[in-house]
């Protein structure tokens, strides 16, 4: 074999080897999402059950903008989250899920009609090229980062093996500290290539709202989400944190299993997320919230209920 017949096999095999084939079973997930202006009320019943004291609508009720979802071309808008996650929608943005080696489209609208403001989708945990990094860098970022109203992206993401978890996604245009002040964020969830789907899947975004602490952008107990299960569940929660701040999750009377250790409370930190799961076994109605205890008298506790089969 001449050294020219050589270096076209090694380059032929090169190439090969660098671009692998998703795997048959790989498929390709399209969500369709627009940034939408709604009316935002922290805390719909204006009370601090716990405390039992009122709160002023002044303090609870501002405009914003958040990602939704819809159908294909954003022609009707559908729930951002699973059903039995929670008895309200809009915060955070749509649960975006997949498969290890799945590709994803997300195909974004910018219907901000409230501020008039460029936005955009910046995802955590996949993988993509600059041109759907979703981040405002002025001289070097392209249209990804700055979707200004009326305009469109689409961001090409694939889940890799190092994807497999629940991962942040946020505005990272040029309005990206007040959109996530405002509650633009939400989570992907990507499964292991044969892991089974959990029953319930439960999404927690816990971040600072106004001058309230929130779960779902929703402030204390009868307004964060209300969390159901029945016994027997495969139950899984995805927790995030956004904004500048640590938290530290707390379910009562369940724990959970890392890396050889039994746990019930985990902190996570801005824009840090996780996972954990359980077979539920404890029918009842339980609290879950963040253990800084300034956070919870602030708000961020919410209920979980277990039904029995």
């Amino acid at each position: 074999m001449s050294r020219a017949v050589a270096l076209a096999v090694l380059i032929a095999t090169g190439a090969a080897l660098c671009a692998v084939p998703a795997p048959a079973e790989a498929a390709t997930r399209d969500y369709w999402v627009a940034a939408v202006p709604v009316t935002w009320n922290t805390v719909p019943n204006q009370r601090d059950a716990i405390a039992d004291v009122g709160v002023s609508p002044a303090d609870t009720v501002f405009g914003t903008v958040v990602y939704r979802r819809y159908t294909r071309g954003w022609k009707r808008p559908l729930r951002n989250t699973p059903s039995g996650s929670g008895h309200h929608d809009l915060m955070p943005g749509p649960l975006i899920r997949a498969r290890e080696g799945d590709r994803i489209r997300v195909h974004f609208k910018n219907l901000d009609t409230l501020f008039e403001r460029s936005h955009s989708m910046h995802f955590h945990g996949v993988r993509y090229p600059p041109s759907s990094d979703g981040a405002y860098v002025p001289g070097f970022s392209g249209g990804d980062g700055d979707v200004r109203p009326g305009r469109t992206w689409t961001y090409r993401l694939r889940a890799g093996a190092d994807s497999v978890g629940v991962w942040p996604y946020h505005d990272h245009s040029p309005s990206m500290h007040e959109s996530i002040d405002g509650g633009m964020w939400g989570m992907l969830s990507i499964l292991g290539r044969h892991e089974r789907a959990p029953d319930r899947e439960f999404v927690v975004v816990m971040a600072p709202m106004g001058r309230f602490q929130s779960i779902d952008g929703r402030a204390f107990v009868g307004n964060t989400p209300v969390f159901t299960s029945v016994e027997g569940d495969r139950v899984q929660w995805d927790v995030m944190a956004m904004g500048s701040e640590h938290h530290t999750f707390h379910v009562h009377g369940h724990r959970w299993r890392e890396r050889g250790v039994d746990l019930d409370t985990r902190t996570v930190g801005p824009a840090e997320s996780f996972r954990i799961r359980w077979r539920e076994r404890d029918p009842g109605t339980w609290l879950y919230h963040c253990h800084v205890e300034g956070h919870m008298e602030q708000g961020m506790i919410g209920i979980y209920q277990v039904a029995r089969r």
